[in-house]
């Protein structure tokens, strides 16, 4: 829901709202409905709104409240916010609206920074307070909205996205050697505060920043689950935990029905979008929009699940829609998808939710999703194998997840860009040196709901639904939810080729058929077999004047990818010359250099 920009000047001058104007049309995508833009001394937001709540003009924002000196720039929704503001009222505070936005400035006021405590959604935040000149930023606990910062010459600039950032100028577009060590090794994650390029950075997630009016800053992490047994739940069987998770999981769906509009759900025909459906019918969405997108087949891959959404859609009576995507259209949208990326992602899937959005957009402004359900109870094959890990499991994790070696990485990247250590080793020892997480298992889960979960399929469902201003919700990512799988014992998790936990208390709500399916992703196969026009966008644009200025890999490196370019994969499967290429198409899109 929305996006937001602005700027905060340290140097004694006025705000630039001319500049903080153009960023908020850089966003525009986010939020098609309304256009805002605010000033005062030195301090400016613009906000693009996507009306999902009060969709009267009482909850346009930049939101300002005159009587409590604050302003605010919001993104997301607060899923409790009627119960919020039922005790904001019994406080005292009176509101000019009915939206969470204006719940969120009332909770600002009685609360301060712990506001976030009590809030239960995702939510990015700018709030300015008018007496003393202050800003403070906030992002939800899983970091499913985005929130860019850049410290430029005299001020330090927010955004919903980093190429608004780098379009208003004055940003260091260098790449980082650190974040490029990640996107090359860690599955093209690049985890806060970092992003490719040295000049912005991203807030962290469950994390509140204070910026002073001189720009001395401060940052207070919120939250942080516990990864250990709960005494308190020592005495329940395997049954219990299904009962537990179920409930929760019920009322996460539930609480994300919250909407003065429609909400739709993303139906791919596995366990974890199906029982969104399921549990949705179970509370009495009949007729609910659910929606699918399936490729042509390539390199002897089929490109769609078809077979698997139809039986949810026919068990629970859902107006379904099939969306079939030929190579006439996958290909021109390939440029768009990548534009609409805030940070280069390397996953397949992202041109499939950019292309399932444009469709799901002409018929819902909301849906939910199934992302994080692999993060949260363990449905990735890298998770058992750390079960009988002998020492800390950092090492088996990374055999499992990395995509190269530090070594090898030496051999893909020019010396002027190549970190001086071993990045992402080291994120992943100091991630599983951390207290509070009783096994490797553990360990592994908490690092991928953290960092992985965060920037890679969080990312790029935001990313992607945003681009066409659909706001997607992802029950599974419910912090309490969260906070329960986290404390259930691993083995429960990995029963059953992984979600065991999960899958056993799907089968009180969804057919067999789907759960008991060999897992699947959204099939994208042109885009991991690459040839014919793919591998001619991909070829030009490593040859580019653009990549031969930046120099960012060595050729000897990457011709022989050039000449075979389906022979070397990941051990997640990826296409390795894809990775390289989808860096280089974004920065070009960008116009990064």
């Amino acid at each position: 829901m929305c996006g937001f920009a602005g700027e905060m000047r340290l140097d004694g001058s006025l705000a630039d709202v001319a500049t903080v104007a153009r960023m908020g049309d850089l966003v525009s995508p986010r939020g098609p409905d309304g256009a805002g833009v605010w000033a005062q001394g030195p301090v400016a937001l613009a906000h693009r709104r996507l009306k999902i709540i009060d969709l009267s003009e009482s909850g346009a924002q930049p939101m300002v409240d005159a009587d409590l000196g604050l302003t605010v720039a919001f993104n997301g929704c607060v899923y409790n916010y009627p119960e919020l503001r039922r005790e904001l009222e019994a406080r005292g505070h009176r509101f000019f609206s009915t939206s969470d936005t204006e719940v969120i400035l009332k909770s600002y006021a009685e609360w301060g920074l712990d506001c976030v405590d009590h809030f239960l959604g995702m939510f990015a935040f700018i709030i300015n307070e008018h007496a003393t000149g202050r800003v403070v930023l906030g992002r939800d606990r899983l970091g499913i909205k985005p929130l860019y910062v850049a410290e430029t010459p005299g001020c330090i600039r927010f955004a919903s996205s980093l190429p608004a950032l780098v379009k208003a100028g004055g940003v260091d577009t260098g790449i980082d050697p650190v974040a490029l060590h990640h996107y090359l090794t860690f599955h093209a994650v690049v985890p806060a505060p970092y992003t490719i390029v040295k000049g912005v950075r991203k807030l962290p997630p469950a994390t509140v920043r204070v910026i002073e009016p001189g720009g001395a800053t401060r940052d207070h992490t919120y939250w942080e689950p516990s990864y250990i047994r709960d005494p308190a739940r020592a005495g329940m069987d395997a049954r219990d935990w299904e009962e537990a998770v179920l409930a929760s999981l019920r009322t996460a769906v539930e609480r994300r029905l919250v909407a003065d509009v429609p909400v739709g759900v993303l139906l791919s025909g596995g366990v974890d979008s199906s029982l969104i459906v399921g549990l949705l019918a179970e509370a009495g969405q009949h007729g609910l929009s659910t929606f699918s997108i399936g490729f042509e087949a390539a390199g002897g891959e089929e490109g769609d699940e078809f077979k698997y959404s139809d039986i949810v859609a026919e068990r629970f009576g859902t107006d379904h829609h099939q969306i079939r995507i030929g190579t006439d259209r996958m290909l021109p949208a390939l440029g768009d998808a990548i534009c609409a990326m805030s940070e280069p992602m390397v996953s397949h899937d992202a041109v499939a939710f950019f292309l399932l959005s444009q469709e799901v957009s002409k018929h819902v402004k909301v849906v939910q999703s199934g992302q994080g359900a692999d993060e949260v109870f363990a449905g990735y094959h890298w998770y058992p194998p750390l079960l009988h890990a002998t020492d800390d499991g950092v090492s088996t994790y990374a055999e499992a997840f990395f995509d190269r070696t530090h070594a090898e990485l030496a051999q893909v990247v020019n010396p002027d860009h190549l970190a001086d250590h071993d990045a992402s080793l080291e994120l992943v020892r100091a991630h599983f040196g951390r207290p509070q997480a009783d096994t490797p298992v553990d360990r592994a889960l908490r690092l991928d709901t953290e960092v992985m979960l965060v920037d890679d399929p969080v990312k790029r469902v935001d990313n992607m639904t945003m681009a066409w201003g659909l706001e997607a919700r992802v029950p599974f990512l419910d912090h309490e939810l969260v906070e329960l799988a986290a404390s259930c014992p691993p083995e429960l998790k990995l029963a059953h080729g992984g979600k065991g936990v999960l899958k056993e208390a799907a089968r009180r709500v969804v057919p067999a058929d789907v759960i008991d399916r060999p897992k699947g992703y959204f099939p994208v196969p042109a885009l991991k077999h690459l040839e014919g026009p793919y591998l001619d966008l991909v070829r030009d644009a490593l040859h580019s004047p653009e990549a031969r200025e930046r120099g960012l890999f060595r050729s000897e490196y990457v011709e022989p990818l050039l000449a075979a370019p389906n022979e070397s994969l990941t051990p997640l499967r990826g296409n390795k010359l894809w990775q390289l290429a989808v860096l280089e198409l974004w920065l070009q899109a960008h116009g990064i250099r």
